[in-house]
């Protein structure tokens, strides 16, 4: 079952930062048990990180792609002060608050597309939701994938939605195609046929409501040319709900 809102959970514990990742993600215990990957408020991208996570995240989780689990994380400065990297201290103190989640895989492996085969119905799922999302780091060198219990999974979706930088210039956007020539999965014969069959009826207008719908109100506000949170929501459905009805972004399913 897929929750209608985010479900939350408070850290209790910073464990260490991840040097992975450009934002400085965090690896954080949570009141639960768990333990999740924390993507923070007051790295350099801002919440609108956390607007593409979340939309993207929980978009793909509908449309059956393996995206681990994100959670509202409720987050106190206090909990990282013994963290003895300035860098992080600084993005921890500006981050007490409400920040995102994701379930951590212990244990899991980088996916490296010469190792672990993935087929052309897979790939071809794949590489339809990257493009339909405009994600910019899916490629050879940055795959953001990992393979867990011999699963592959789809993680780091704050560099899609990339429209929503500049709202001005949003519906130039929609028809924009998508360059698919160093995606980690081209080598695999991704199915795009097959996989604009399966997902572009798929994406409604009352999908894309419930996903917006899961994103803090309180990372939508004050956002530049919108009187309110309902109109941010609003622009959200309504650019990705005109991707979804003409696919030119996507040559070869939209001819």
């Amino acid at each position: 079952m897929l929750a209608r809102v985010l479900r939350e959970v408070a850290g209790t514990r910073y464990v260490l930062p991840l040097r992975e990742g450009g934002s400085l993600p965090g690896l954080v215990e949570a009141d639960d048990f768990g333990m999740y990957v924390a993507k923070f408020i007051g790295a350099g991208q801002g919440r609108k990180a956390l607007v593409a996570e979340v939309v993207a995240g929980e978009l793909g989780r509908r449309l059956g792609l393996p995206v681990p689990e994100l959670v509202r994380l409720r987050f106190d400065a206090v909990i990282g002060r013994g963290e003895p990297d300035e860098e992080v201290q600084e993005l921890l103190k500006a981050s007490g608050g409400l920040n995102l989640g994701m379930d951590f895989l212990p244990g899991a492996l980088g996916f490296d597309p010469l190792v672990y085969e993935t087929g052309p119905e897979f790939a071809g799922r794949v590489l339809w939701f990257d493009a339909f999302i405009g994600n910019v780091d899916r490629s050879w060198r940055n795959p953001n994938m990992l393979v867990w219990h011999g699963e592959p999974y789809l993680i780091d979706h704050g560099a899609t939605l990339i429209f929503h930088h500049n709202w001005k210039g949003a519906a130039s956007a929609v028809k924009r195609p998508y360059d698919a020539s160093d995606h980690v999965l081209i080598g695999a014969s991704p199915d795009l046929g097959a996989a604009d069959a399966e997902l572009a009826p798929r994406v409604t207008e009352g999908l894309l409501r419930e996903v917006v719908g899961l994103v803090p109100e309180e990372w939508l506000v004050d956002e530049a040319g919108f009187g309110s949170v309902g109109e941010v929501r609003e622009a959200y459905v309504e650019h990705l709900l005109a991707r979804a009805s003409e696919r030119v972004w996507l040559p070869e399913v939209g001819r």
